[in-house]
């Protein structure tokens, strides 16, 4: 069984323009276990604070050079990051308006100096404790969402989530007059996966087609599942013969290899329709999803395990037939 790496210890920015006071911060730090950073202005604070390894915590004295602690404060709260970054001020001021004023420029806490190392020390573990909760917060809020956005079968894009982006793209498409096509992928004879092999075997198809397919995809197109076995896939500045080509792929990661099922083996396959705009208006989104699955159709038809692509300019929607390419 592998060993788990150690935990890195918590980076702490020490900002102090007097050197001794610096040193002294620096010590205890590392003596506490914290991974101690130092700046001597209140603008290499501010830099070290917007890094992309940016300390989680910060002790700031108010009165710096370039930029005072109060400032770095109200910008990192007007910067919104997270997560988030808790910070403690140094002050010789004791006067209660002063300390208002920190508090609401975004301090967390505030010692007034000279300061105790015991209480210094207290306070940085209540801040800790503070991000500790809050990363809890972040993970369960990030937990909520993808319940919210993503399929629990197979982890794609739930239905409202893959429309929103198929709205969104169309709306994009729209405004920079770039192409945009759309996909819907059925797994051919999916019944009968269901009933000769037992629903637990169709839920083991689902996942796998999904694995499959999502190798394909490009990174910035959107694959959700649409409803039972039919996939969704949004394709930004693809035109029809691009959708096409991609359609081919995905239908090829199905049908390249057996699906493994209790222990056996089984074949399976899908038939993909393709719709596609040159510049489609964001009012054109149902007509986008009525034909590609008037292209499945069709693919259905003819035999299954294929790609047909809609013809949009030669179709009369108040039509009941598609004209397939």
């Amino acid at each position: 069984m592998p060993i788990p790496a150690p935990e890195r210890p918590m980076r702490v920015l020490a900002a102090e323009d007097n050197p001794v006071v610096q040193s002294m911060l620096c010590n205890m730090l590392t003596k506490w276990g914290y991974d101690a950073l130092t700046a001597r202005d209140g603008n290499e604070a501010w830099r070290l604070l917007q890094a992309e390894d940016a300390p989680r915590m910060a002790i700031l004295d108010w009165m710096m050079p370039g930029m005072d602690g109060v400032e770095v404060c109200r910008r990192v709260r007007s910067a919104g990051r997270e997560p988030y970054q808790y910070i403690l001020l140094l002050t010789a001021r004791t006067e209660s308006q002063d300390l208002i004023d920190g508090m609401d420029a975004g301090a967390d806490d505030y010692l007034t100096k000279p300061f105790n190392a015991h209480e210094l020390r207290v306070r940085l573990r209540a801040g800790r404790r503070i991000l500790d909760l809050q990363e809890e917060l972040v993970l369960a809020r990030e937990a909520l969402r993808e319940q919210a956005t993503h399929d629990g079968m197979t982890g794609l894009l739930n239905r409202t989530a893959v429309l929103e982006a198929l709205h969104n793209e169309a709306d994009r498409a729209n405004r920079e007059g770039s192409p945009l096509s759309l996909l819907i992928a059925d797994f051919d004879h999916f019944k009968a996966v269901n009933d000769t092999h037992g629903h637990l075997a169709g839920d083991a198809v689902l996942r796998e087609g999904a694995r499959r397919m999502k190798s394909v995809v490009r990174r910035y197109d959107a694959l959700g599942r649409y409803g039972g076995e039919e996939f969704l896939v949004v394709l930004p500045g693809c035109d029809s013969t691009a959708a096409q080509a991609q359609a081919g792929r995905l239908r090829e990661a199905i049908a390249a290899e057996p699906f493994s099922i209790d222990g056996g083996s089984l074949r399976v396959t899908c038939s993909v329709g393709v719709s596609s705009r040159a510049n489609p208006a964001i009012t054109q989104v149902n007509d986008l999803i009525r034909e590609a699955d008037l292209a499945l159709y069709a693919a259905k038809r003819r035999g299954r395990n294929r790609v047909e692509a809609c013809a949009p300019q030669s179709l009369d929607l108040a039509e009941s037939e598609a004209i397939l390419i």
